[in-house]
């Protein structure tokens, strides 16, 4: 039993802070992430997230060598903040690792977000599609003074490419995981979306506002964490996260060579990476949500 409960103890992945100060006349919405060697497709991820009215783009940047920032800079110009993020913290004595990406997220509120009225916390093979609007701005308008809100992964396979097609991402993926709540083996099947200035605790996949873990769907109904699983809270009316796991094969193999960020879960990394791959394609549907948004942004 103890040593079953020192076997969970390595990591340390939720971090308590203190939210800054709202700014008068914040506003918009800021994207943190942290990026390593994304250059084959962050120009599109940063292109679309401009187009849907991101206002502030965080890149922790975790010791690039190709042309990510670059790229990056270039498509974002004075959107962009670039944080070098090339470190691995651990507790001494037990040598418990602080998760570096829950760590970026907790820092990106902390010292940027008392502009902002929200800020999302999402990857480079993440995209948030608005579904009937032009802009994230005026999909998350309805929600009003809420502060907290989940949204489930959609999860997206190879689609049959082997390797990367000519066209970029949003283009050529459009098979996904058929349930977004069905993937229970072990991924956590959510990112958020929160105030800043009320966030008193971050992870990777849940955050506590004003020391509170509820959340919201993006229709603004409230669960506890432990009630957002259930099929009940699912919505992705407004806002959909599409998640594109997989991308090509080749690709795969290039995600599963790099590794996980956590140094201690080096060894079970490409397992897990091909459990989940299968789960996804197990029961798949076409979807277009991110096509139709482009054409609404007039860039079909």
């Amino acid at each position: 039993m103890l040593s079953g409960i020192l076997g969970r103890l390595w990591k340390i992945g939720r971090i308590g802070l203190r939210p800054p100060a709202p700014e008068p006349g914040r506003h918009g919405l800021g994207i943190a992430l942290v990026v390593r060697n994304e250059a084959d497709h962050i120009g599109e991820w940063a292109a679309f997230h401009a187009l849907a009215g991101v206002r502030r783009i965080l890149a922790y940047d975790d010791g690039s060598t190709d042309a990510t920032v670059a790229i990056l800079r270039d498509a974002l110009g004075e959107r962009l903040t670039i944080v070098p993020w090339r470190q691995r913290l651990s507790v001494p004595g037990p040598r418990w690792e602080i998760h570096n990406q829950v760590l970026a997220y907790a820092h990106a509120a902390a010292n940027f977000g008392g502009g902002l009225r929200w800020m999302a916390f999402i990857d480079a093979d993440e995209f948030l599609i608005p579904k009937c609007a032009t802009s994230l701005d005026a999909a998350l308008d309805h929600l009003g003074e809420r502060r907290n809100l989940s949204l489930p992964w959609h999860m997206f396979g190879h689609s049959g490419h082997g390797a990367a097609p000519e066209g970029g991402i949003l283009r050529n993926y459009t098979r996904r995981a058929a349930d977004p709540m069905s993937d229970r083996r072990g991924v956590r099947a959510f990112k958020c979306i929160v105030d800043p200035c009320h966030l008193t605790a971050a992870g990777v996949h849940a955050m506590e506002t004003d020391g509170d873990t509820r959340t919201c769907n993006d229709r603004g109904e409230a669960a506890r964490l432990a009630e957002r699983n259930r099929p009940g809270f699912y919505s992705a009316e407004h806002v959909q996260l599409n998640h594109y796991y997989a991308r090509s094969q080749e690709e795969l193999a290039a995600k599963i060579a790099r590794g996980p960020n956590l140094l201690g879960k080096a060894g079970a990394y490409e397992r897990k990476v091909r459990r989940t791959v299968a789960n996804i394609e197990a029961d798949e549907v076409e979807d277009h949500a991110a096509l139709d948004c482009l054409r609404r942004m007039g860039q079909a």
